[in-house]
C-alpha cells in the first residue's frame, strides 16, 4: 500500500495487537509502505510466526516484542524497552483488544480490569508517551482503534462499550492538544469487521461480508490508514455506523431490557 503524502521522517511504525486480525493487517500494510515495523502482541508463537512470514515477504525490519499491555504499567515498560532498543516510533497504532458478552457478575471483576488497562490506560499512556516524542520532533501519527461500540451502551458489553467510549473522547480531545505540533491522532470507529476478536463462527463471518453486514479487516485498515495521514480526528466507516446507534437510542427501555432477557 502507497501512504500517499506520509510524513518524509517517519521510518517506523508500532503495532499493538499486531501479530493477528486487524493488527496483522496494519503490520502488513506498513510494511508494504516501506516502513519498519514493531509487532507487539501477547501470542508469542503467533508473533513469531506472523513475524517471520512478514519479514519473508517485505524488505524492512521487522521487529517482535511480546508484551501483555492488559497490566497496569504496560505503557512505561513499552515505552522503555523501545527506548533501549534505539526505536523512535514515528507511528503508533493502538490496536490491541478484547472482548467478552455476558451479563456481569462478580467473577469477572479481573477480566474488566484487563480491559480497562489494555483498552483505556496502556493507550492512553501510550498515546502521550511517544506522542510527547512525536512533538518534540514535530511529526507523527496516532492511530487509536475505538468502535461503534462506544455509541451502544447496551447490556452484554457494558464494559466493552464503555471503554471505547473512552477512547473517542480522548483520542478526539488529543487531536486538538497535537495538531499544532504536526502530530496527528486519529480515533477509528468501526462497525462489525470479520475478525477473530468477537468469536463468531468462521461461516457467519464469511456470511456477514457477503451480505455486506460486515467489513473485511483489509477494508477497514486501508480507510483507517488513508485517514491517518489526512489526520481526520475521528473515522466511523460504513453505513452501520449510521443507522444501528440510531435505531437502538429509538428502543424503548422495556423493549431493550425485553431483548436481553431473550438473548442473555
Amino acid at each position: 500500500m502507497k501512504l500517499k503524502k506520509l510524513n518524509a521522517n517517519c521510518k517506523t511504525a508500532l503495532v499493538t495487537g499486531g501479530s493477528s486480525g486487524m493488527g496483522l493487517i496494519f503490520s502488513k500494510r506498513l510494511a508494504e509502505a516501506g516502513l519498519d515495523v514493531v509487532v507487539v502482541s501477547n501470542r508469542e508463537d503467533e508473533l513469531s510466526k506472523a513475524c517471520e512470514e512478514l519479514s519473508a515477504a517485505y524488505p524492512v525490519r521487522i521487529i517482535p516484542h511480546f508484551q501483555d499491555l492488559s497490566i497496569q504499567d504496560a505503557a512505561e515498560e513499552l515505552y522503555d524497552w523501545c527506548a533501549e532498543q534505539g526505536i523512535i516510533v514515528d507511528i503508533l497504532i493502538n490496536n490491541a483488544g478484547m472482548f467478552f458478552f455476558k451479563e456481569l457478575e462478580a467473577s469477572d471483576a479481573a477480566r474488566v480490569g484487563k480491559m480497562m488497562n489494555l483498552h483505556n490506560l496502556t493507550v492512553a499512556k501510550s498515546s502521550i508517551l511517544f506522542g510527547s516524542d512525536m512533538k518534540q520532533r514535530g511529526y507523527g501519527y496516532i492511530v487509536n482503534m475505538s468502535s461503534m461500540a462506544a455509541k451502544l451502551p447496551v447490556p452484554g458489553i457494558t464494559t466493552y462499550s464503555a471503554t471505547k467510549a473512552f477512547l473517542k473522547c480522548f483520542g478526539k480531545a488529543l487531536s486538538f492538544e497535537m495538531r499544532s505540533y504536526g502530530v496527528g491522532v486519529t480515533t477509528v470507529c468501526p462497525a462489525a469487521i470479520a475478525t477473530p476478536l468477537y468469536g463468531l463462527r468462521e461461516d457467519l463471518l464469511k456470511l456477514g461480508v457477503r451480505l455486506r453486514a460486515i467489513h473485511t479487516p483489509e477494508w477497514l485498515v486501508d480507510k483507517a490508514l488513508r485517514a491517518m495521514v489526512k489526520r481526520r480526528r475521528v473515522l466511523r466507516p460504513g453505513l452501520m455506523n449510521i443507522w444501528l446507534p440510531a435505531a437502538i437510542a429509538a428502543l424503548p427501555g422495556k423493549a431493550e431490557s425485553a431483548l436481553w432477557n431473550r438473548l442473555k
